[in-house]
């Protein structure tokens, strides 16, 4: 396994983040425990989660199965670098009740003891804030931030689909408390979407924030959709079915597949390399349904891309530019 550190901290994260949110609704308890086993074998230790994850009727259920697999110790626990999330309602249906989402201090307490409980553990590494809150200043959030790390129940804080102005706001706001602010930003990031590239990631190198993608298959389009269509005749479903039924990026993903098969490289390997490749990454987060999935996503790691795939990617899939000068002159 390669580490590296998350932003400007001193922690070692593993380049590859777990990502958890199949864990109860696609993935029962079992299965997800083997695979967070064998990532920890792999030396796999980054684990994101989010308090909403389980959705619906069942938000929380991944951060109870998470732990339900650190109480049953060997070091788990010890050994896991352990993000989760606050911002998405945690009422139920029918039940929805005033404070219980966005990033008052008031639902920031209460987040933080409800996934403590459902974690089974007594702190939380990177506690990271959802979505921006339009409502509530970055004063009141840094104060109930600023407590829960005096009380040890979070480390660090981050952010996730963040703009890059809303990175520099609150880091800014955070440097006048004379504390540290933001480590780290989560955001839509992968071949076929790079808009992260004209703002937030440079507001994130600026900053120091670690940069951790999430979807980088793209909602599996990356992930050889169209060969897997004709040799198996599995249908795309979801994103994968939406994009595809756009002609123009049905052909630019063929390109894509063609390249790969030219040079003998598998899609979803490649599109989680290219991310190894790009400056600020600190790792995507892959979520496997499977423990062969999880395989999978280990090899990329060992990837080499050559300058000639990497080129080609980039003519397949251009990203927007160096900012401001891709939409200045």
């Amino acid at each position: 396994m390669k580490y590296t550190q998350l932003g400007r901290t001193g922690l070692k994260v593993s380049r590859l983040v777990l990502g958890t949110m199949n864990f109860g609704p696609q993935t029962d308890e079992p299965t997800s425990h083997g695979i967070l086993d064998a990532a920890l074998d792999a030396g796999l230790n980054f684990v994101d989660t989010a308090n909403v994850y389980g959705w619906g009727e069942n938000k929380g259920r991944t951060e109870e199965i998470i732990g339900t697999w650190f109480a049953q110790g060997g070091g788990r626990r010890e050994k896991t670098v352990l993000a989760t999330k606050v911002y998405g309602s945690m009422s139920r249906e029918g039940e929805t009740w005033p404070n219980e989402d966005r990033l008052s201090a008031l639902n920031i307490r209460r987040a933080v003891e409800a996934s403590l409980k459902r974690l089974q553990t007594d702190h939380i590494d990177l506690y990271q804030f959802h979505h921006i809150d339009r409502r509530t200043p970055f004063e009141e959030i840094w104060q109930a931030v600023d407590v829960l790390i005096q009380q040890g129940k979070i480390l660090y804080a981050g952010s996730s689909n963040f703009p890059g102005y809303k990175i520099a706001q609150a880091n800014e706001t955070a440097a006048r408390r004379g504390t540290v602010g933001l480590v780290s930003e989560q955001c839509l990031y992968n071949l076929a979407e790079r808009r992260a590239e004209m703002e937030v990631i440079p507001a994130a190198q600026e900053y120091g924030l670690g940069v951790i993608p999430w979807s980088p298959l793209h909602g599996g389009v990356l992930g050889g959709v169209i060969k897997k269509e004709v040799e198996g005749g599995r249908r795309a479903s979801g994103r994968a079915a939406d994009a595809l039924a756009n002609s123009t990026v049905r052909a630019q993903i063929q390109a894509y597949e063609d390249l790969l098969e030219k040079h003998g490289l598998e899609p979803g390997e490649t599109a989680l390399a290219w991310l190894l490749t790009r400056p600020g990454v600190t790792g995507p987060i892959v979520g496997p349904r499977t423990a062969e999935q999880l395989d999978s996503a280990l090899r990329a790691l060992e990837l080499e891309l050559s300058e000639e795939v990497l080129a080609g990617l980039d003519e397949i899939f251009p990203g927007p530019g160096p900012s401001p000068e891709a939409f200045a002159w």
